[in-house]
């Protein structure tokens, strides 16, 4: 068969009209299409949409490639894609709509509209407050219980009440890490205040009155659109169609699916502080600035070489987007990625400039391509400074981050005894054991071979391949999954007291929080003795 080339769509929906004719003669359409074309083939990606909006006017809005690899249906401004932690944004909108509203406040205790809240320790149950559910400071660890909405069947609910068994891993509001089941939290506060969903919120207060009529929130309005994006990744080299990510359990932090032609009517929106079109607004001036204001300081680190221009002088979360400086202005943004599916969103409030880039690729092509127009659109760098070439920075970080994980796997590969045998027979592993916040793992034995599943992620059933001594590694059967040490712990009389869980590889995303997860045998579950 044929190889589909990935090259630049030719569809564009809105050109410079009325936009700043300055930007407009100074970006180069056809040397930017051709730009893209290059990241596209360069980062492995099969195709991506992006808007530019300046000064209040789409400057514009263009598909690129392929929406699945191996098909020649073309990506345009209007396929839709998954913008998983670009939805965020979202969640603190409504939660400042409410607050214009008087319904709540952002230091609020969250316990005044979810009594049942409850975070692992009972002072910071007491004093965390709104704010603190959209800030990253609570104390949890980076992507603490997001194994708790992957590929399960707890409902939000759920796993909201969950989450009070997540040990912290530092003192409250001392330091950040990322975090999602919060925003779900958050997400529940909706229909504690407003007395509807926060789907139904976000459609008739957000979508609405701003004409998003092709975003939606839900799975099923990803998936039944005829015009959507698949997501792909590199799997054994090669890349290929992935799983897509069911969200709808944790939709305030990263369920909304949309397209570059919905989020530039949100990007001007935003860029002028929550009005749209004939001067109504969504939310007030004070809570866009609220918003956009530093609550939490984030670490600078220096980037790897190749992106060493990137280090800012300042880095702050806000409320739902990021903010940072590059070239002199501070720049707003928030990132977003699911299995396969990326997405970034940037805002520059000083030059009314707007960028949103969604990709169908986990490669960070968004990022190399938003780069490339910040440059285009603010002006060149100043001398002696040499122009960027973004996508090859880019690839290049890529490639020192896979040749350090591969150096990784060998020296645990190195350190592996392989002629070592587990501790028990087989059968002795088998039965039903449970995480506190996770819940049950059971352990069959099926053709000679111990099998793990997690009872409420179907999706997660793993063939435990000996590793050695007591460590097994479970290798997944649905694609896309990271693979997991599995190691077992005895009491002294030889039954087993645990199993604990760590990601095989380097690379493996935050949200496979596997080391969270402590599973002890449930009595007279099975053969645990």
């Amino acid at each position: 068969m044929r190889r589909v080339t990935l090259v630049a769509a030719s569809t564009v929906t809105l050109a410079a009209v009325g936009a700043s004719r300055a930007v407009a003669q100074a970006f180069r359409q056809k040397d930017f299409d051709a730009y893209v074309a290059r990241g596209l083939q360069v980062l492995r990606t099969p195709g991506a949409s992006i808007a530019v909006v300046k000064d209040g006017r789409v400057l514009f809005a263009k598909g690129y490639g392929v929406r699945t690899l191996g098909d020649t249906a073309r990506v345009d401004p209007h396929t839709l894609f998954q913008i998983a932690s670009n939805t965020k944004a979202f969640t603190t909108a409504a939660l400042a709509i409410l607050a214009d509203e008087g319904k709540l406040a952002w230091d609020d205790p969250v316990t005044r509209f979810l009594p049942g809240f409850q975070l692992y320790d009972s002072y910071v149950t007491r004093e965390f407050t709104v704010r603190d559910l959209v800030t990253h400071r609570s104390g949890l660890g980076l992507g603490a219980g997001d194994l708790l909405w992957f590929h399960s069947n707890y409902s939000r609910a759920e796993i909201a009440a969950r989450i009070r068994f997540a040990k912290p891993v530092s003192s409250f509001r001392s330091q950040y890490a990322y975090d999602n089941v919060l925003y779900i939290v958050a997400g529940e506060i909706v229909p504690a205040v407003a007395g509807q969903s926060w789907d139904d919120f976000v459609r008739d207060r957000i979508f609405k009155p701003l004409e998003m009529t092709e975003s939606g929130t839900t799975t099923a309005f990803f998936t039944s659109s005829r015009n959507a994006a698949a997501p792909h990744a590199v799997e054994d080299g090669k890349l290929q169609a992935v799983p897509v990510d069911s969200v709808d359990n944790i939709a305030p932090a990263g369920g909304i699916a949309s397209n570059v032609t919905d989020l530039a009517k949100w990007l001007i929106c935003r860029l002028d502080s929550g009005r749209y079109a004939g001067g109504s607004r969504l939310f007030s001036e004070r809570q866009a600035r609220e918003m956009w204001s530093g609550q939490t300081i984030l670490p600078i680190s220096d980037p790897p070489p190749p992106l060493a221009a990137l280090r800012p002088s300042f880095a702050e979360y806000g409320l739902g987007w990021r903010l940072r400086d590059y070239r002199g202005r501070e720049i707003v943004s928030h990132t977003g990625g699911l299995a396969g599916m990326t997405s970034q969103i940037t805002l520059v409030p000083s030059d009314k400039l707007g960028i949103v880039i969604l990709t169908n690729s986990e490669a960070n092509l968004m990022a190399a391509l938003t780069y490339r127009l910040l440059d285009d659109l603010l002006g060149a760098p100043p001398p002696p400074r040499p122009r960027t070439d973004w996508v090859a920075a880019f690839d290049q970080s890529a490639q020192l981050e896979r040749a350090s994980a591969d150096s990784s796997l060998r020296v645990a590969r190195a350190a592996r005894d392989s002629s070592s045998h587990p501790s028990l027979p087989l059968a002795r592993y088998t039965g039903t054991y449970r995480d506190a916040m996770l819940g049950d793992g059971v352990i069959t034995l099926e053709n000679d071979r111990l099998v793990l599943r997690f009872a409420r992620s179907p999706a997660f059933v793993g063939d435990l391949e000996h590793w050695h001594y007591d460590t097994f590694i479970a290798r997944w059967r649905t694609k896309h999954l990271e693979d997991a040490y599995v190691t077992f712990g005895l009491n002294p009389d030889g039954s087993i007291d645990r199993f604990q869980m760590a990601a095989v590889s380097p690379l493996a995303d935050f949200s496979f929080d596997y080391q969270d997860l402590l599973f002890r045998p449930v009595p007279g579950s099975g053969n645990t003795r």
